[in-house]
């Protein structure tokens, strides 16, 4: 198979007016926090990494990408860019990739990562033709990695400060080194955060050129409300230009990045539409296909009939699955014990991170969060779970419980205090 890689609008500067790209967010979950991040996975006012209007399967994403190639034929390539990390969501990933491979052999095939985790599967990207990679390298020294990363996970072991800086950095140079070694051509992000590391992106680039990187991108720091570099001011056009410019000696420079959402359909600079995010939703309503890793649905329930227990209170989830028999439990988990913050819905979503939905009668804000990043979505909601558990599978709308929510404090909730907002 050859592939036409001139056809990529984000790495050939005359592609971008001929030829589009659609991200399809399958990958919900992150392996590192940078503290420019916040992942807003349902903020559709948002044009930036990170955010998109909805998670979808890998048989979802597959429909969904059927409808926008056959509305735009324009189509070139496919990305997986979050909205967290593809590597951090492995099985979605590289389902996703192997099916469309199959369907539109002739697609460009990319993604953007952290590079924490995406050594493990650099044969069978380069096994499917995943022509194009980008890695985001922030710094190339821990010292200055270690200001712009809190934490890095590699595993289930969450690395902080020096460790998880050099940590990420060795794992990102040796993932430069391996893919460009299988004929992949890679782009190297760096996010320009003045104060921090606006005066270390020429040696970034020096750095990752000795390797073979094909291209750099730097991007400007996109403030975000409630990270920890939301009161850092973007870097100034003027700024941008002058460490292109001093990059370039080492590298060719991108000049025309758009900052992409994880949703992110037709040419760079497009606006999303109304119809683009309804498609997007309509490919969430759809029933997930076998070979998805979400098959069941998650329940609080005080006696097994009905959703009617606050997250905080619970002992169990029940599992519910739709079969030739109808609505079914399947299994029977023990819930977290209460205490540890957010500790707590992390371990919750590990717990059931094979459902699409949990759903509860009462939750605070804090699972929802966590749940979210993980791709399951939490509902609120009173009744049968019968009827709750078919409406998930039908994506139907779940009306949200009558009654006035009560916190904790106010007498909401029985549990002991051990963190369910």
């Amino acid at each position: 198979m050859n592939l036409n890689l001139a056809k990529h609008p984000c790495f050939d500067d005359k592609a971008r007016h001929h030829f589009g790209r659609v991200h399809l967010p399958v990958a919900p979950k992150c392996n590192i926090q940078c503290n420019f991040c916040d992942r807003k996975n349902d903020c559709v006012a948002e044009s930036r990494p990170g955010v998109t209007s909805a998670i979808l399967s890998p048989g979802q994403a597959l429909a969904y990408l059927e409808k926008v190639v056959a509305e735009r034929p324009n189509m070139a390539v496919v990305g997986i860019a979050g909205p967290g990390d593809p590597f951090a969501n492995p099985e979605e990933t590289m389902e996703t990739l192997r099916l469309v491979r199959e369907r539109f052999p002739e697609m460009l095939l990319c993604v953007a990562t952290n590079g924490l985790a995406v050594y493990r599967h650099i044969d069978e990207l380069a096994q499917l033709q995943v022509s194009h990679v980008t890695i985001t390298i922030n710094a190339v020294d821990p010292q200055i990695g270690a200001r712009i990363y809190a934490w890095v996970r590699d595993g289930v072991k969450i690395l902080r400060g020096l460790a998880g800086a050099q940590l990420l950095l060795e794992r990102q140079l040796m993932a430069v080194t391996e893919l460009r070694a299988r004929g992949i051509v890679v782009k190297v992000n760096t996010i320009v955060v003045p104060g921090v590391n606006e005066y270390h992106v020429v040696e970034v680039a020096n750095t990752v050129a000795e390797l073979g990187a094909d291209i750099l991108n730097c991007v400007a720091l996109y403030p975000v409300e409630n990270t920890v570099f939301a009161k850092v001011p973007s870097p100034t056009p003027e700024l941008m230009g002058e460490l292109r410019k001093e990059a370039a000696v080492y590298m060719p420079q991108m000049h025309h990045c758009t900052r992409c959402r994880a949703d992110a359909v037709g040419l760079l600079g497009e606006v999303p539409t109304a119809e683009n995010f309804a498609a997007l939703a309509a490919a969430a309503a759809l029933p997930l296909q076998p070979h998805s890793n979400r098959p069941y649905v998650a329940v609080i329930s005080q006696e097994g009939v009905l959703i009617n227990q606050h997250l905080g209170e619970a002992r169990e989830l029940l599992i519910y699955a739709i079969t030739n028999e109808g609505c079914v439990q399947v299994d029977t988990r023990p819930a977290p014990a209460s205490g540890d913050g957010d500790t707590r819905w992390e371990k919750l979503a590990a717990t059931i991170s094979d459902c699409r939905a949990l759903l509860v009668n009462r939750a605070g804000g804090n699972p929802g969060r966590v749940l979210n990043a993980a791709g399951i979505r939490l509902v609120e909601m009173s009744g049968l779970i019968q009827d709750g558990v078919q409406a998930i599978y039908e994506g139907r709308r779940i009306p949200t419980p009558p009654q006035p929510r009560l916190s904790c404090a106010a007498g909401g909730c029985k549990g002991g205090g051990g963190g369910c907002g």
